[in-house]
């Protein structure tokens, strides 16, 4: 192996890139014909590309580092762990000390929610599969085996696995691995800026919960599982639902006996302004699944946690009742003992208050952008944000993903030295919990530049 592929020098990481790595979610062609920004450096709210340019990160990378880049804290647990135990599997009779210290640190944090038990995982996708396996185990154990089917919201993203796909509603990240799994179903989502009904707030959360009473009624109760949501969503299109969706759709769910699973995937650990979007709403599920900021993505990890009402279905002796489920790297050390550093982190510097002060003055500020013609909405909670595009106010259609004009703000925007991510027709703001005001001032004057010399054709 040459001393420039051990190295990282810059001229081979350059000359190399994306001639052997797919890139995720991009044709491979748009990625050889106009290769990635090499990010090879951090600090707080910054990244650094190869070339030695600094750019504010508005995404927090994706969505997940919370806490900000290059905490000492944390690389400083996961040099002491390492120093300690690197790795052992958690599988049968054998477990370690930073993943027992987690469970029982998260349990404390989901007391309000009631949640009682995780099992870990690699991170987001892997999470949600274990929630909608478990599920079914659920009502194997129960006695209902008919309880097996799946609700979820169109624009919904829940990961990559084939269970996460099948019930995602986009139908970009499906289409090329269709058919899907069986028995999953969409419900409309609670999007205020696109719906056909009504622009009334409250009148819409009425609507889509009743249509997920009527979905479930039409297939029977006793043939579905749990509806599964993200509290808000986000790479589907940063949709903010009514206040009240989400305590009508847990009583829609309690009516007709399903379980409620909360994708908290991105909204967990502070991002909405409170500790988890759940919460958010007043809303205690039944399964939650978490990652990304749990760790704040120093080393790959994610969890699903349960209630004490999925944890007595396993009371019994049953052949039913072992968890066939799990990963080689569940409770790997390394990232549980990020994990515990990270969320120290959290708690002591108050992050969630943060990200609702912060996130105030961020929509505040992206509201000046309704000057500009092209700009249909601008919405958020908390540090999850979005600006949405159109062609024209009036009709709300939206300019095309990959669209040139898009592509152009993207540009302006990183020759500005300011980071932001353009997702469908759709700029999406997820930076750091640690973001200040004058960073929000920093971002929005770019996009106001941006705005100003790109042009709509």
């Amino acid at each position: 192996m040459s001393s420039s592929i051990r190295s990282g020098d810059a001229n081979f990481v350059i000359e190399n890139n994306a001639r052997h790595v797919w890139h995720p979610m991009i044709d491979p062609k748009m990625s050889a014909e106009n290769p990635p920004v090499i990010v090879s450096g951090s600090d707080g709210v910054h990244i650094t590309d190869v070339n030695g340019k600094e750019y504010l990160d508005c995404t927090a990378s994706l969505w997940n580092v919370n806490v900000g880049h290059n905490r000492p804290e944390i690389k400083n647990a996961i040099i002491d762990q390492l120093d300690k135990l690197a790795y052992y599997n958690t599988f049968g009779n054998a477990s370690n000390p930073p993943s027992i210290a987690l469970s029982t640190m998260l349990a404390e944090m989901l007391e309000p929610e009631g949640m009682a038990r995780v099992i870990f995982s690699s991170g987001g996708s892997d999470a949600v599969e274990g929630a909608l396996k478990l599920s079914r185990q659920y009502w194997k154990l129960v006695g209902k085996p008919e309880k097996t089917k799946f609700y979820s919201l169109k624009n919904a993203y829940h990961g990559v696995h084939f269970g996460g796909l099948s019930v995602s509603g986009g139908i970009p990240w499906r289409r090329a691995f269709e058919p899907v799994l069986p028995g999953c179903f969409q419900i409309d989502s609670p999007y205020l800026y696109r719906n056909d009904w009504t622009e009334d707030h409250e009148e819409l959360g009425e609507i889509c919960a009743a249509m997920l009473a009527r979905e479930i009624e039409h297939q029977g109760p006793d043939t579905v599982a749990a509806f599964i949501a993200e509290p808000v969503q986000g790479a589907g299109g940063m949709i903010v639902p009514p206040a009240n969706f989400w305590p009508r759709i847990r009583e829609v769910c309690d009516r007709l006996d399903v379980l409620l699973i909360a994708d908290e995937v991105v909204t967990g650990f502070g991002r909405t302004g409170t500790m988890f979007g759940s919460r958010h709403w007043g809303v205690k599920p039944d399964i939650m699944c978490l990652a990304k900021g749990i760790n704040s993505g120093y080393v790959p990890l994610g969890a699903t946690v349960v209630n004490q009402r999925i944890v007595k279905a396993w009371d019994k002796d049953d052949p039913m009742a072992p968890i066939m489920h799990g990963y080689t790297y569940s409770g790997h050390p390394l990232a549980c003992a990020a994990a515990l550093a990270n969320l120290d982190i959290v708690i002591e510097e108050n992050l969630p208050a943060n990200a609702s002060d912060v996130g105030g003055y961020f929509i505040e500020r992206l509201n000046e952008l309704a000057q500009y013609p092209n700009v249909g909405d601008v919405r958020g909670v908390g540090l999850m944000l979005a600006v949405e595009f159109v062609k024209d106010r009036q009709t709300k259609e939206p300019i095309p993903a990959f669209d040139p004009y898009l592509m152009a703000i993207q540009s302006a925007c990183m020759e500005a030295n300011v980071w932001v991510r353009i997702q469908a027709n759709k700029m999406i703001f997820s930076p750091p919990l640690v973001f200040e005001n004058s960073h929000v001032d920093q971002a929005v004057e770019a996009v106001k530049h941006a705005l100003s010399t790109a042009e709509y054709v």
